[in-house]
């Protein structure tokens, strides 16, 4: 039986070691690039009043996506965060659910939503609107345009106040609902077609 004698004689491969500096500047970089695009892509909004109730509450902050109407137009039933026609610069932007869309006609009816003469069926309505609130009207909207409502109806500044919303207007969709944390969640669209 033979045995090899192991070669001590040639040294080991040196492993070689970063500063601990630059991984803590990396690392450092790294975060500040993610917060950088995230703010970007995304703003935070402050629920301030009660027009989207039960599904906001005052005092929640809601995460909106900029980039959703990037690559796609707003669709029925979601929530976006838009400037109010006829706002001043310094005045904050609104939060409602988009109810008609460009080319659509938009009746308000006995406290109901027809679009193209079809009932809108709308399970996230607080209450039935009062005709105090929801007057009887049509309208027609243009092919840049949308009309958007407060799920509260009947305690809501929307476009029954201050007409269509123009697209350049919105500023994006509400995704997430992230304060307070015990009422973390997505926000849930209802893109349910007219019944």
């Amino acid at each position: 039986m033979t045995t090899i004698a192991a070669n001590n004689d040639k040294p080991r491969p040196r492993l070689s070691q970063r500063s601990t500096w630059i991984d803590l500047i990396e690392t450092v970089l790294l975060i500040v690039i993610v917060y950088a695009l995230v703010n970007l892509a995304t703003i935070r909004f402050f629920i301030d009043g009660p027009s989207m109730q039960p599904n906001f509450e005052p005092g929640q902050f809601v995460l909106v996506s900029r980039v959703h109407y990037l690559f796609g137009e707003p669709q029925r039933g979601e929530v976006v965060v838009f400037n109010a026609p006829g706002s001043r610069p310094d005045d904050p932007p609104l939060i409602k659910r988009l109810i008609g869309l460009p080319g659509e006609t938009l009746e308000l009816r006995d406290g109901q939503v027809y679009i193209d003469n079809a009932l809108l069926d709308e399970p996230y309505v607080r209450e039935p609107c009062t005709q105090a609130r929801c007057s009887d009207r049509i309208v027609k909207l243009g092919k840049n345009e949308y009309f958007l409502m407060g799920d509260n109806r009947n305690n809501s500044r929307d476009s029954r106040a201050f007409g269509a919303v123009s697209r350049e207007q919105i500023v994006g969709e509400a995704i997430l609902r992230y304060l307070p944390l015990n009422q973390w969640g997505l926000v849930k669209a209802f893109n349910s077609a007219s019944e």
